[in-house]
């Protein structure tokens, strides 16, 4: 093994005591996929990814992005540019795809600036479409009271939208008032929780998921200016906090007992079910390339986060990664077990 590939190669290693159900010792490798990413023809990067990642059941990578070939772009795993989502918005800073009971996947998302919350199929159709500022009650609006800046703050700023296995839809408003919304599958306005109050007491809810390895299922929010990911209940009763003293975390997505967290301060984090530390991946000690997304590509190192925002694991446990930054950013990390 050369000395770069060493640099590069990061391993953990998990005995199934971390797991609640594991029987069986296990260890994985993880190792930095370098250049990985291929961006669209014509482009040396993807464009501005303020936003998410997911991967489909095929095995294709859809990523965010806000730049000049803005939506959803769509990947191969070898990285190679294969299309965008036709009429995907150019605004979405966070989204899943979830599959239905009729074993169709969708895309669950939402406006940022449009304000409106959408489902897609993978071809781009939308087949829900909600006003948010018409379905969501005026007292969990934001009141358009100048800031000191003197920016104007919108009524919603909607960060990322989950859906339980019924269909409903959470919807939180991340950047504004911190308040999660509920809907039906039909798109019905249910009721709305959490918020910057007690006993919640979020600050920056940024993006929340639904956590699978529970029964019944909890909301896990990455509670980002509070480091922490907070549980809840799916009516929205405080659980408790799931981790804290994290690098301000803003994503998470799920491999058996084990969930990944994107922390925006230039790390990546791997918790077991209850909470303990497993690994942490691409840290980055040098805090002028953190939590912004003006690190340039020159200061790109492989296998070293800037600033993670959204993340995804594929079906085999590779790790993908989408970095807030205005050139756009994704680093893949390889999995390899062994039993």
């Amino acid at each position: 093994m050369d000395l770069k590939t060493l640099a590069t190669k990061v391993t953990f290693t998990a005995a199934c005591w971390f797991s609640l159900t594991c029987s069986q010792s296990f260890s994985h490798d993880y190792q930095v996929h370098e250049n990985w990413l291929k961006p669209p023809i014509g482009l040396a990067h993807i464009g501005d990814s303020h936003g998410e990642i997911a991967v489909a059941k095929n095995g294709e990578v859809y990523v965010s992005v806000m730049g000049i070939k803005g939506g959803i772009q769509i990947f191969n795993a070898d990285g190679q540019y294969l299309r965008n989502v036709p009429k995907a918005p150019k605004d979405i800073h966070g989204f899943e795809i979830h599959q239905d009971p009729s074993g169709e996947e969708f895309i669950y998302g939402a406006e940022m600036s449009g304000k409106r919350i959408f489902k897609l199929t993978l071809s781009g159709e939308r087949v829900l479409d909600i006003d948010a500022l018409a379905a969501i009650p005026k007292k969990y609006h934001r009141e358009p009271v100048p800031l000191k800046n003197g920016w104007v703050p919108p009524p919603l700023r909607l960060t990322a939208v989950t859906v339980v296995d019924n269909g409903d839809m959470y919807v939180v408003d991340g950047y504004g008032l911190d308040y999660i919304h509920q809907f039906s599958a039909k798109g019905e306005y249910i009721t709305t929780f959490g918020g910057q109050g007690a006993p919640w007491n979020f600050k920056n809810c940024h993006k929340i998921s639904i956590d699978p390895r529970f029964t019944p299922k909890r909301i896990l929010c990455n509670d980002r200016a509070n480091m922490r990911l907070v549980h809840m209940k799916l009516s929205g009763e405080v659980i408790g906090t799931y981790a804290k003293d994290l690098r301000r975390p803003s994503a998470v997505d799920f491999y058996g007992d084990l969930v990944a967290v994107a922390e925006i301060s230039g790390r990546v984090t791997l918790l077991n079910k209850v909470g303990r530390v497993v690994k942490h991946l691409g840290t980055n000690e040098v805090k002028t390339e953190t939590d912004k997304n003006k690190t340039p590509p020159e200061k790109w190192r492989e296998g070293v986060f800037t600033s993670p925002h959204g993340i995804s694991f594929d079906a085999n446990g590779n790790l993908y990664v989408t970095e807030y930054n205005k050139w756009g950013r994704v680093l893949r990390f390889d999995a390899v077990t062994h039993h």
